[in-house]
């Protein structure tokens, strides 16, 4: 009779990343002896902010977060002000047509599009060849514009349902004033309807943010097709490399925090823009 057992594998939280950040298993000996926790003080950080890897992944991220978190707030948006307006027919099916994609699973959706991506096997990359264009979806250029893809496909719906929830609670009687001043569909959707949800437009804007900063399965899927993604594409990359491939979880540990840090001062800036105005619009 053999036994079996299960192991778990549990996300740090963020006091136990912090602690573990400062340590480091170290060989005396020249790495004949026993391996030993010692504690490194800040040295993890240190070699975590001077990693050009590291670097460039929070600059591709950014990259990612400008060019993907106005087109989802806007895409999002547009669509919710088109469903409450009336010019969509059927409006419940094409709420579930659109909600659909967020059904699916990261991980699924991002092997539908990669085989959508590939030459030789998409019908999309054939259908541009016979038209004699070449599109290389995962080359140096659209790779990122590839990733911002899959996310807006699986994510627009999603936003899109919280935005026409909080469009379903604006007073008609404001609306039906708007058009009697003779306000257009346009104009009534951009300047009466619009400012009335910026607390839902503020909240999509932040959580949209914190995904986009933790980008991960996309990339991760993607890079077994494409050169221009590699291990430490992504902070969350570099995070997984450093703890399962390199088994440096001080590293890893340095790196999660200070991607949080990344995260929470970015969350508090947003928070912080957006409540001025908020006040600055008031005072007028």
């Amino acid at each position: 009779m053999t036994a079996t057992t299960e192991h778990t594998v549990r996300v740090p939280a963020p006091r136990t990343a912090a602690y573990l950040s400062f340590y480091s298993d170290d060989q005396p000996g020249l790495g004949f002896g026993p391996e030993r926790t010692v504690f490194v003080g800040l040295r993890s950080y240190a070699a975590v902010l001077t990693d050009p890897t590291f670097l460039g992944g929070l600059g591709t991220v950014a990259l990612y977060c400008l060019i993907y978190i106005p087109l989802m707030v806007a895409g999002a948006l547009l669509l919710a002000l088109l469903l409450d307006s009336g010019v969509v027919r059927l409006r419940a099916f094409a709420q579930l047509g659109l909600f659909l994609p967020h059904a699916v699973p990261g991980i699924i959706a991002a092997l539908i599009w990669l085989y959508l991506y590939t030459p030789g096997i998409s019908p999309v990359v054939d259908l541009f060849a016979r038209a004699d264009i070449t599109i290389d979806f995962l080359g140096v250029h659209t790779v990122l514009p590839s990733i911002v893809n899959i996310a807006l496909w699986s994510n627009l719906g999603y936003n899109m349902v919280v935005f026409y929830a909080a469009l379903q609670a604006v007073p008609r009687e404001v609306i039906e004033a708007a058009v009697v001043d003779g306000a257009g569909p346009v104009r009534t959707a951009l300047q009466v309807k619009t400012p009335l949800v910026r607390a839902s437009i503020v909240m999509v804007a932040m959580f949209t943010l914190i995904w986009a900063l933790q980008l991960f399965t996309e990339p991760m899927l993607l890079s077994q097709s494409s050169p221009m993604i590699n291990s430490r594409f992504s902070p969350s990359m570099y995070i997984y490399d450093a703890a399962f491939t390199r088994n440096n979880y001080g590293l890893a540990a340095a790196a999660s925090v200070v991607l949080l840090l990344c995260t929470i001062a970015l969350s508090y800036g947003v928070t912080r823009f957006t409540s001025r105005n908020s006040t600055a619009e008031e005072a007028r």
